[in-house]
């Protein structure tokens, strides 16, 4: 019984994302990308039946386990676009150091100037890196390790709903400073959202979450032992 539950569960939430993949396709507005649509309508499914997540979870790992492979898939247009990356290297690491170093600093303010928990704040830092990582720095350092995964979650689909607007607001049209941006501030959503701008801007968005989580990996500890 329980492998058919995470068979059916499996299937169900490929469904949902199907359906919001279309709906976005069709309207192509901001706030219907398919990763916040589809998590919503899960989350009022599993509320309105009264499922608990453990339950989901026998067939929503199925697809966690995915999450590598996908990851790795990213390289093929880093890859593909390599004479780029040499060419723009310097200006690409500039960008992901500083980036990444706001990122992590607004997060710490933000949490301090709210007065949170500690083992809460200790989970937001490292809120712009890909989730593995966030959650090891969570786990390592004090924190939350499944906490620091939601506010993950939340950095990359906030980047991938407002990035675009954002970024259209300040007049960053260039595909390094696209790249950049939704590679630093929203990790792996964000270089799914880049992909569908163009393959250069997926191609560094790749490389900036790669140099950004590398980055926080380092800093993000020593930041926590110095700070707290």
């Amino acid at each position: 019984m329980s492998i058919l539950w995470a068979f059916g569960t499996c299937v169900f939430t490929i469904l949902i994302f199907q359906l919001m993949k279309a709906l976005y396709q069709k309207y192509n507005y901001p706030l219907l990308v398919p990763v916040a649509t589809s998590t919503t309508v899960i989350i009022v499914l599993l509320l309105l039946f009264n499922i608990p997540y453990d339950t989901y979870l026998q067939g929503g790992s199925w697809i966690g386990e995915l999450l590598g492979p996908a990851v790795v898939a990213l390289a093929f247009p880093l890859y593909k676009n390599k004479e780029i990356l040499k060419k723009y290297f310097a200006p690409v690491v500039v960008g992901v150091l500083i980036g990444a170093s706001i990122g992590i600093l607004s997060g710490l303010t933000f949490a301090s100037l709210l007065n949170i928990d500690k083992e809460v704040l200790i989970s937001l830092i490292p809120k712009n890196v890909t989730t593995p990582i966030a959650m090891d720095i969570a786990s390592m350092s004090g924190g939350i390790p499944t906490l620091a995964a939601v506010y993950v979650t939340i950095a990359g689909v906030g980047g991938a709903m407002f990035g675009p607007t954002i970024l259209k607001l300040c007049r960053i049209h260039h595909y390094i400073g696209v790249g950049v941006g939704f590679g630093t501030a929203s990790h792996g959503i964000g270089t799914a959202r880049a992909l569908e701008i163009g393959q250069k801007e997926a191609a560094i968005s790749s490389i900036s979450m790669i140099l950004s989580a590398i980055f926080a990996a380092v800093v993000c500890p020593i930041l926590i032992s110095v700070v707290l």
